[in-house]
């Protein structure tokens, strides 16, 4: 990306709240021009901060309409950052499984179909940046956190094969994996509920309250801001950027380099189970 950035054109899924606003004003700030996207910007009617888009990422249509209105109004869309993203807690057999497909449908399909949204402009304008935000939680299976690590994790390995069919068109792709941050995701996320006299319900029980309290005692997701802003204004962006406090980037490490059943030990003794 050039030093003249503004007038870029930048699209963040899911940006009226946590992390995406975050991004949004940062960016703002910074000269770009940004698009957020909500499923309801008319409840947000006091939200000026930046430009909201109707996008769910679970609609097709919402997507193509919302990035049709960028293309008529621009003819250009620089950054797609795909942050729109729930969380699920529970015990894999305990949750429905249309929770889990629905969990699936916005932390995996949603940036996927908002992705090949974009593809076809920024071929056309000759280049772009894709910017997916996973988690930390998407390097190592968490307990009770499973479909999160999955569907974060996927989104992970997806990344690592787009971007080299993308590099041909000049589109550059990359993950960014925050930690814990203080926003709003703990309320958002869906909870399997704790199932008296189920066999789960003292262990999910004690790492509900104990994740929540992680959450609330979050970075601050300007970190998250700072990070997007220096990729952006990167050249050769790298596959995977961590974003959090150095015993979450450094549990990565731990992964890499500990023995599977020593590292599963850890985690065990860090929840306790």
């Amino acid at each position: 990306m050039s030093a003249n950035h503004k007038n870029k054109v930048v699209l963040i899924t899911g940006g009226s709240s946590g992390i995406g606003k975050s991004i949004g004003i940062y960016l703002t700030e910074k000269g770009y021009i940004v698009y957020g996207t909500s499923r309801n910007p008319s409840k947000l009617k006091d939200f000026n901060h930046f430009t909201l888009l109707k996008l769910d990422v679970a609609d097709t249509i919402s997507i193509e309409s919302a990035v049709a209105v960028i293309e008529q109004k621009h003819g250009q869309l620089d950054v797609l950052i795909n942050n729109a993203g729930a969380g699920i807690t529970g015990p894999i057999e305990e949750i429905p499984e249309d929770e889990i497909i629905k969990n699936f449908t916005t932390n995996y399909f949603g940036p996927i179909n908002v992705t090949k949204a974009v593809l076809p402009l920024m071929r056309k304008q000759g280049g772009g940046l894709v910017i997916n935000v996973t988690s930390i939680a998407g390097y190592m299976g968490l307990p009770y956190r499973g479909i999160y690590s999955a569907s974060k994790a996927a989104l992970e390995m997806t990344t690592e094969a787009w971007r080299m069919e993308l590099k041909a068109f000049n589109i550059k792709m990359t993950n960014v994996a925050p930690g814990d941050f203080a926003t709003n995701i703990a309320a958002g996320r869906y909870h399997a509920p704790v199932i008296k006299s189920s066999p789960y319900e003292k262990p999910y029980g004690d790492t509900l309250k104990m994740m929540d309290s992680h959450v609330d005692s979050g970075s601050d997701p300007l970190e998250m801001a700072k990070v997007v802003y220096k990729i952006i204004r990167t050249d050769t962006p790298k596959v995977h950027y961590k974003v959090g406090v150095f015993m979450q980037k450094f549990s990565i490490v731990l992964k890499r380099i500990l023995p599977d059943l020593v590292y599963e030990k850890l985690l065990m003794n860090h929840y306790k189970l």
